[in-house]
């Protein structure tokens, strides 16, 4: 007899939207927003010369207000959702295991809130040039952006699948590192190599850094998925490998932590621990690629053939890298390398989620 659990695995594409949660979803967005007008008021009286951007933008206090939505909203909603269709299997894992998983979901929602409501009022800020923001307009903006911060965070814990986890991973890293860039005080860090984006004493160097650190941290929680789904293909005879549900999500862990590590010790810190967590992920990079095989017998045909294509992607970079052939930069080297990993991550579960299903 097939599992719940095998069943959705191999059938469906993960957990389905409820009533309740869908309700749940609306009540807290209207919560939110009350909160948000008395916020906006609030904000508006103590800074009367607020603008869109400038001195005091209002860009900066509705992010905040959204990342502290975002955080509470995603903290209480991924413990709550643990009950939900499709999400039971959470309710399984180690005390210690399910509280980094919620840490990791709420750290990434968290900075994804900020991340996005800031860049959102300062793309309004260009089209509105010089416009002060009004005790009036403070509290609808707020009500609005926090009411909707509320809303979708919340859908999205109570919807948590792998894929949506590799999605929040690979929006994550690309939106932390762009920041990074934009506003490292060293326009011609390039020159230099891709972790020198870390070294410099200000919010660029800790934004950098704490990208690398918190998606480490991401990589470990999206490998309790992998192994959840893996787990479920194999007892569904799909993936014949046996010990293949085990060794994987391990090796994504390591690489987790290798990630994580890169963030930890800065090329100006520790460069002998840098280069190490660096190198080790690339090498479990290349282990899962490699060994992919025999791990994840069972894969469809065409995975298989895009992973080959990732590891000769890799191999070209490294000879076009190597001082005889010096085409490619260091920085450029490492960017590569960086969107090859995340880009076959990417892959690999799209190919994941379809490994059951019939043509």
């Amino acid at each position: 007899m097939t599992s719940p659990r095998t069943a959705a695995a191999v059938d469906g594409p993960g957990p389905v939207p409820t009533r309740r949660t869908e309700s749940e979803a609306v009540y807290l967005a209207l919560g939110a927003g009350v909160l948000g007008a008395l916020y906006g008021l609030v904000v508006a009286l103590v800074v009367p010369s607020l603008s869109l951007a400038g001195d005091d933008p209002f860009a900066l206090w509705a992010a905040g207000g959204s990342a502290v939505v975002a955080a509470v909203v995603s903290a209480a909603g991924y413990w709550r959702t643990r009950n939900q269709p499709g999400q039971e299997w959470r309710r399984t894992l180690p005390s210690w295991k399910f509280t980094v998983n919620t840490i990791s979901v709420v750290i990434v929602h968290t900075v994804l809130a900020f991340l996005a409501t800031y860049a959102l009022y300062r793309v309004l800020a260009l089209g509105f040039i010089g416009l002060p923001v009004i005790v009036f307009w403070a509290v609808v903006l707020m009500t609005v952006t926090l009411g909707l911060t509320a809303y979708v965070v919340y859908l999205s814990v109570s919807r948590m699948t792998t894929q949506r986890m590799s999605s929040l991973l690979m929006a994550f890293i690309v939106i932390g590192t762009l920041t990074a860039m934009v506003t490292t005080p060293d326009p011609q860090w390039w020159m230099v190599h891709f972790s020198q984006l870390g070294t410099f004493d200000n919010l660029s160097s800790w934004v950098f850094n704490g990208t690398l650190i918190a998606g480490g941290l991401l990589v470990t929680t999206f490998a309790v998925y992998i192994a959840n789904d893996m787990s479920a293909l194999a007892e569904a005879g799909v993936l014949t490998h046996r010990r293949g549900a085990k060794v994987v999500p391990a090796l994504f862990v390591v690489m987790g932590v290798m990630l994580a590590c890169v963030g930890i010790f800065p090329v100006d810190v520790n460069l002998v621990l840098h280069n190490l967590s660096a190198s080790g992920m690339a090498a479990m990079f290349l282990v899962l690629l490699i060994s992919g095989p025999i791990l994840l017998r069972g894969m469809p045909r065409t995975y298989f053939v895009s992973s080959w294509a990732f590891l000769g992607a890799t191999l070209l970079s490294v000879i076009l890298f190597v001082p005889a052939v010096g085409y490619f930069s260091l920085t450029a080297f490492e960017i590569i390398v960086f969107a090859l990993i995340f880009g076959w991550i990417a892959v690999f579960i799209r190919f994941l989620g379809v490994a059951g299903q019939r043509d």
